[in-house]
């Protein structure tokens, strides 16, 4: 296949592109040939879809910046380029969204992802829109911030850590990707871990894969986080006061679907890490 596969040196599409060079045709678009911010039309994206038999969108950030919004990056130009798949007459279309991105989305991270999924919905393709619970891996950015965390033997966590979370594997992203390639009929899938554990449960089972005991968890009223987080994500993006809320609502899902579609269970956290 000839696969056309945006955001190829993210953390995610970098993945998934080493997994799939050696079998198919890649197109790695550089930022110049589709900057999201500004191929926001149809006609953008044409030239790039000659002759290409699948597009996979993985795309994303997790907060904005003065020249990155979720509105270009996960809505505008998304859907210019799905619209153009369909005008191309590109058949399969995969498009790497986010667990939350539903109809209770509320942070504009989660809002963003969720139109451009419906647009994808109703156009006359076959699409996947895989939902990601919190994804680790080698140069994960989230992962890195955990481990830099987990190295104090006393960690302060909203609320103790109590939110419930299924963090997954990127090689089950992978292998997810890969299954979307040969199925016939397109879905929706979340794509998660075996099981959901608790924030401070994740943070601990860090810390035992770096050969260090269990940490102290020093509970910190999340009416606190909130305020800190509005000045603290100038320093540490990723603690913007909406991935606060986000972490608060849960991210979790039923894995048996996931399961049915790949074959396998997800792959455990402690067996990843």
């Amino acid at each position: 296949m000839k696969i056309l596969l945006t955001g190829a040196s993210g953390f995610i599409g970098h993945h998934i592109k080493q997994a799939l060079q050696a079998e198919h045709e890649l197109v790695t678009p550089s930022h110049q040939d589709a900057d999201f911010n500004t191929t926001i039309n149809v006609e953008d994206w044409l030239p790039l879809l000659k002759d290409i038999d699948v597009v996979i969108k993985s795309v994303g950030i997790i907060v904005e910046t003065k020249n990155q919004t979720f509105s270009r990056l996960h809505s505008d130009a998304p859907i210019a380029l799905f619209q153009a798949c369909e005008q191309s007459g590109i058949k399969r279309v995969i498009q790497i969204s986010a667990l939350g991105a539903d109809e209770n989305a509320f942070a504009p991270y989660q809002t963003s992802k969720f139109a451009a999924d419906n647009v994808l919905r109703d156009l006359a393709l076959l699409s996947f829109i895989l939902r990601p619970s919190l994804v680790y891996g080698e140069g994960g950015t989230s992962l890195a911030m955990f481990k830099w965390l987990a190295l104090s033997p006393v960690i302060p966590l909203p609320d103790g850590g109590k939110q419930l979370i299924q963090p997954v594997h990127v090689s089950d992203i992978v292998a997810t990707v890969k299954q979307c390639l040969q199925a016939d009929d397109g879905q929706t899938i979340d794509v998660v871990g075996p099981q959901a554990m608790t924030l401070a449960e994740y943070i601990q089972a860090i810390r035992v894969s770096m050969g260090k005991a269990k940490a102290r968890i020093i509970p910190i009223p999340i009416q606190l986080i909130i305020p800190v987080a509005q000045l603290g994500h100038y320093l540490i993006p990723i603690m913007h006061p909406d991935n606060m809320r986000m972490l608060q609502q849960g991210n979790t899902s039923d894995v048996s679907p996931l399961i049915a579609f790949i074959g396998r269970p997800p792959v455990p956290v402690e067996d990843a890490l």
